[in-house]
């Protein structure tokens, strides 16, 4: 017999009966109410950090704001490991398809889908420079959005004064159309609705480079080297480019890490390994950025080994001794960390991690660490000599001894377009680009009955 809730009291005693009074309620059911009043008072909820719509009538009169403040200050969770919550919109009108039946924030890859909440109006093409074999693809691109869709496109104003592209006569009406800009010096970052790359994997990481908050989507289209982040043939062009644009494409979020260079700032607890930063004028970040593959720490030119201590949380884990230290995306687990022997991450995996570069150490192995964690990286204060750090290949600099680099995941990944799926779109790569787990196959045997060795 169900007992219906608006049928019973707001409060109950333990004694309760449900129905008949002959049917007690049972210990394991008691403790079940007690757990429930417990959630309801607030207990539950500070401990999440969030609050129940509507509760206000069962909180008791007499607790005040400040008792609730202080129990939120003492059960909130300083990080969340699988790392913060990406952002779900991308540029001024793509966004992820919402999921009502995903409740846990580990979802099922297949329901990631892009939609549109406006008719994309603002196209981005990004062309691999230096490389006349993709004039020809850059051209029929271009005439196509602007012809055929009636797009306005954006290009970067280096590869408009290309002089193959500016001597062609027969493209000069497109060009006379194409809307311009610089890096460094033209913001486009919120009249862009999506991303076109024609070339190799850097397009993609050098569009990734142009936008450090929300990025539109991107397709890539494999016109480069290797291609494992450029998953669209562009024989196809117009097939896929409409599809995209009809909306529900399988998209993956590429997580990126959000890195801070401090100069001089650094200070340590040499009791508890700790470390503080003592922010002033003089010391300011020195540099912020987004980064889609990796952070590289390593020695430069000196002939001695790196020396430089990682932390986890403010916390002293190690040191590492070597040639240096990668830290990267699971996006960039397949680049230089896979080089140097790291495990290969898929992307929609949240983990962030950690691989040495040819360790002075056999038991030194790389490490995965929860996406939500903040990593620091500074000299070891025995160092002979300065570091030097990269990101995703660029912005090389000195780190000297007081500077610091905190990384941790950022809430804006790069959305980017699947050719078919998130999954399979990944091992295709694995097979076609790194040629992973291909050997020649074992023959069979003509009776394979029994295959154990027997005397004769």
């Amino acid at each position: 017999m169900e007992c219906s809730d608006e049928n019973q009291p707001d409060e109950m005693p333990e004694e309760q009966i449900c129905g008949t009074e002959g049917h007690r309620k049972s210990p394991k059911r008691r403790r079940e109410i007690k757990r429930s009043r417990r959630r309801v008072n607030g207990v539950e909820q500070a401990c999440s950090g969030s609050e129940l719509r509507g509760d206000s009538e069962l909180h008791d009169a007499s607790e005040t704001s400040e008792s609730s403040t202080k129990r939120l200050d003492k059960c909130r969770r300083a990080h969340f490991l699988h790392g913060p919550y990406p952002s779900t919109h991308f540029g001024p009108k793509a966004c992820i398809l919402p999921n009502p039946t995903s409740i846990m924030h580990i979802q099922d890859p297949v329901s990631q889908r892009l939609v549109w909440n406006k008719p994309p109006l603002n196209v981005l093409v990004i062309r691999k420079i230096r490389d006349e074999n993709l004039l020809e693809p850059f051209k029929e691109l271009c005439s196509f959005l602007i012809q055929e869709k009636g797009l306005s496109v954006y290009v970067e104003k280096k590869v408009v004064e290309d002089g193959a592209l500016m001597a062609d006569e027969s493209f000069s009406s497109i060009r006379r159309q194409l809307c311009t800009f610089r890096e460094g010096f033209d913001d486009i970052s919120d009249c862009i609705d999506l991303i076109v790359c024609l070339g190799g994997d850097g397009t993609l990481l050098y569009a990734s480079s142009l936008f450090q908050g929300s990025v539109p989507p991107v397709m890539a289209f494999h016109l480069g080297s290797l291609g494992f982040l450029t998953p669209f043939n562009f024989e196809t062009y117009k097939t896929e480019v409409d599809k995209v644009f009809a909306g529900n494409a399988a998209v993956v979020l590429r997580s990126r890490l959000k890195v801070k260079v401090l100069k001089g700032s650094l200070q340590r607890d040499q009791e508890n390994g700790s470390v503080t930063h003592t922010h002033t004028h003089t010391n300011p970040v020195s540099l912020q950025l987004q980064v889609l593959n990796e952070v590289v720490v390593d020695r430069g030119p000196s002939s001695y080994l790196s020396n430089v201590d990682l932390y986890l949380d403010g916390r002293l884990i190690t040191s590492v001794q070597g040639d240096g230290v990668i830290v990267s995306t699971p996006t960039g687990s397949t680049a230089y960390a896979a080089a140097a022997g790291a495990s290969m991450i898929h992307p929609n995996v949240p983990a962030i991690m950690v691989t040495p570069i040819c360790p002075h150490s056999l038991s030194f192995r790389p490490i995965v660490v929860p996406a939500g964690v903040e990593l620091m990286i500074a000299l070891s204060p025995d160092a002979r000599n300065t570091a030097w750090v990269s990101f995703d290949g660029r912005k090389r600099q000195e780190i000297q001894h007081g500077d610091s680099i905190k990384i941790t995941t950022s809430c804006y990944p790069v959305p980017s377009l699947c050719r078919h799926g998130l999954v399979y779109d990944w091992f295709e790569s694995l097979a076609e680009c790194l040629h992973w787990n291909i050997r020649k196959k074992q023959t069979h045997l003509s009776d394979a009955s029994d295959s154990t060795d027997t005397d004769t």
